[in-house]
């Protein structure tokens, strides 16, 4: 069993990231972070994606706004980003209030500002295989940690538990693309799929993003098959200080046995989420100039 290093490689993207920002004079690329709302993970989210973009040298603002906020006012907010130049990237942190539309206000935020991925213009031009687009953060950390570790992808079969707008449905367009990696035959099962152990037990590839800690066990994997674990689910733990700790959707100790390459949790996807975040946005720098 491989571990695949998310730490490792989201890191030798930084320093590179880092190295070509230090060469541009004149203003940086910056991004706007919109977090609504005081959820925890949330909160812990943005402070993250924030150090990383300071060590890297990209500017960053963040606009907090109360839960409360119409969503009529948070676009309002977005719009200011859209038409302030001196702005490059935009990210709202989700999840949002149940009163606010993700859909709309995703499709708000300017396309060509859009780094998280999530405007309908940037799916279709993944669907399309435009490379203007821009990609999901997460499925695109995936893409990085495949080639990284030498995954093979063409011609396999690649099951992808989950179909999410922010991870599921666009891994599955990812792994079905012409070239490498890609060229894959894939499957996408979710909440609603009939014999689903028979299906990923096929899979050379798992791709788990459902938000259901250990759910994949052992008897769902066959031997030798790759385990991409996108879940980070917090489970008590009374011998942690803080009362809990994290595991993914795959029940690792049991399935890495079986595994030709396996990413932890935390410290596999994770980390090449926010790695991937920072060069959508110097690419949206890039663009605007």
């Amino acid at each position: 069993m491989k571990l695949i290093d998310g730490n490792k490689i989201a890191q030798s993207i930084i320093e590179s990231l880092t190295k070509e920002v230090s060469k541009i004079n004149g203003p940086k690329p910056t991004v706007a972070f919109i977090r609504v709302g005081e959820d925890p993970a949330s909160v812990s989210y943005v402070r993250k994606k924030q150090k990383t973009a300071e060590n890297i040298g990209i500017q960053s603002l963040l606009k907090i706004l109360p839960d409360s906020i119409s969503q009529e006012e948070l676009i309002e907010e977005i719009e200011a980003f859209n038409d302030d130049s001196n702005v490059h990237g935009i990210l709202i942190q989700a999840p949002l209030p149940d009163h606010i539309s993700e859909t709309t206000i995703f499709n708000t935020v300017k396309p060509e500002k859009d780094v998280d991925g999530f405007h309908t213009l940037n799916i279709g031009k993944l669907c399309q295989e435009d490379p203007s687009g821009f990609v999901a953060c997460t499925p695109a950390g995936i893409v990085e940690l495949i080639k990284h570790s030498k995954i093979q992808t063409e011609g396999k079969h690649v099951v992808v538990l989950g179909r999410s707008q922010i991870v599921g449905k666009p891994a599955a367009l990812l792994m079905i693309q012409k070239g490498l990696p890609g060229n894959a035959t894939v499957t996408i099962c979710h909440s609603k799929t009939q014999n689903l152990e028979v299906i990923t037990k096929q899979a050379d590839l798992i791709i788990a993003a459902i938000g259901r800690p250990n759910f994949v066990s052992e008897a769902m994997v066959k031997e030798g098959a790759s385990i991409i674990d996108v879940g980070i689910n917090r489970i008590p733990d009374s011998s942690k200080k803080s009362g809990f700790r994290l595991v993914g959707d795959v029940d690792f100790e049991a399935v890495s046995k079986k595994c030709d390459h396996i990413t932890p949790v935390p410290g596999g996807v994770g980390p090449m989420t926010v790695a991937m975040l920072m060069q959508n946005t110097l690419n949206a720098y890039k663009n605007q100039r």
